[in-house]
């Protein structure tokens, strides 16, 4: 089996979470990184749990010349920089087979339409990784439903939510470095995924057509002054100056192009889940079938007592953003697996052995990116927008939601 080196770019905890992924892949290594903070210590971790015998390179350059693929994990403002790095190297003769880039695409529509100009510039297959759509149980349960599917007609309604108690690093609270708030970090996945189990079996994942969106954005949790001012300590991002939202929640109305019938996407994410750890929850309904799913429901439960707590405190053990680490808990005993990113990493793997573009590529998150904005607009304007007004799409491109520019004061409410 011919194996692909893989190269990263940022050593953040996306990508030490793509590093424990690869432990479950055949045929790609991590053969090296790129980062200005934490390369060291990823290059270690991989070579540790035998990944690869991953190198410490010092410039995008030098990295993409000593691999056959290169994953985008930085930052989402630093995202054009880098890819624009990329593509002159392949310019200057880097026989790079793929590009990766993580989730979300760009942090508006402007910016995810550069980067896919910059993928036609490099000539070379890309990927777009979006997680859930790769999810065995998310397979598992379109694979189930083929029969139904053919004999009663395709899923009506799709409900997707994640939900966690807040990111890790302080450049994702703040809303114009990050974009956004939980909407744009958690909502590329939830509308994904509800897009992706909507579409008829063996159609294309653009198939459906979006003709609706309607949403709501909202500061719960994190704009009261007890939370705001802890946010303020940790994380150096300040609420009553440049809020973001920590909870949103949105409907899209897709149509079939071929039957001309309309179904729906429900979805919500939050930063404000202070339960067992970050949750995804999916359902769905088609005539006489559905379907449930949620990431919380483990083979596995511990409990660890006040005493045992005290004498070992490491919350993130059992669960990526647990927030406790006594009482009952759930353990996820393989996370990398259950959320998607080892097929993800397979998808890639085999499409740029191929010469081609992973399932979800480039221009699909562009579409992603294109339906998040248009539900921060949506939330703006307090009604429904026509998706397929050419206006309001014209209007997208530039666009820019309040939020992302450091005035959510404007449209959330902080205590």
């Amino acid at each position: 089996m011919t194996t692909l080196k893989l190269g990263f770019i940022g050593a953040g905890f996306i990508a030490k979470f793509h590093a424990n992924a690869l432990k479950f892949v055949r045929g790609m290594d991590l053969a090296g990184v790129y980062a200005l903070k934490g390369a060291e210590e990823l290059a270690a971790h991989a070579r540790k749990i035998g990944v690869g015998d991953c190198q410490v390179f010092s410039s995008v350059a030098e990295l993409c010349n000593h691999c056959d693929a290169v994953a985008v994990l930085v930052p989402n403002f630093a995202r054009i920089e880098v890819i624009e790095q990329i593509v002159a190297a392949v310019k200057a003769g880097a026989a790079l087979k793929g590009i990766i880039c993580e989730k979300p695409l760009g942090r508006n529509v402007a910016e995810a339409k550069r980067i896919v100009e910059l993928g036609r510039e490099a000539g070379i297959p890309n990927s777009y990784f979006e997680n859930q759509t790769y999810m065995k149980s998310v397979k598992s349960t379109l694979a189930q439903l083929a029969p139904q599917q053919k004999a009663m007609g395709p899923l009506m309604l799709a409900r997707a939510f994640e939900e966690h108690a807040g990111p890790h690093e302080g450049w994702f609270w703040n809303p114009t470095r990050q974009g956004g708030g939980a909407l744009l970090d958690m909502g590329c996945h939830t509308i994904a995924a509800n897009w992706f189990m909507l579409t008829p079996v063996g159609k294309d994942v653009r198939f459906l057509e979006p003709v609706a969106i309607s949403a709501d954005t909202c500061l719960l949790k994190w704009g009261q002054p007890k939370w705001r001012a802890q946010l303020l300590d940790t994380m150096g991002v300040d609420y009553a100056k440049t809020p973001a939202e920590d909870y949103a929640s949105g409907m899209i109305t897709y149509r079939n192009p071929d039957t001309g019938q309309h179904v729906k996407s429900q979805f919500s994410c939050s930063w404000m889940y202070d339960k067992q750890g970050m949750r995804m929850f999916m359902d769905g309904l088609g005539p006489g079938y559905g379907y449930e799913l949620n990431s919380l429901v483990s083979p596995l439960e511990i409990f660890i007592g006040d005493a045992a707590a005290e004498a070992v405190a490491d919350a993130e053990t059992a669960l990526e953003k647990s927030t406790a680490s006594r009482g009952l808990l759930t353990v996820v005993a393989n996370e990398p697996d259950l959320y998607g990113y080892v097929d993800e990493l397979e998808d890639a793997r085999d499409a740029f052995l191929a010469g081609r573009d992973a399932q979800f590529n480039w221009e699909y998150g562009l579409e992603i990116t294109r339906l998040c904005m248009a539900a921060y607009l949506a939330a703006e304007r307090g009604h429904a927008l026509d998706l397929t007004d050419a206006e309001l799409q014209g209007e997208l491109d530039t666009y820019v939601p309040l939020i992302q520019q450091g005035r959510g004061a404007e449209v959330l409410h902080v205590m």
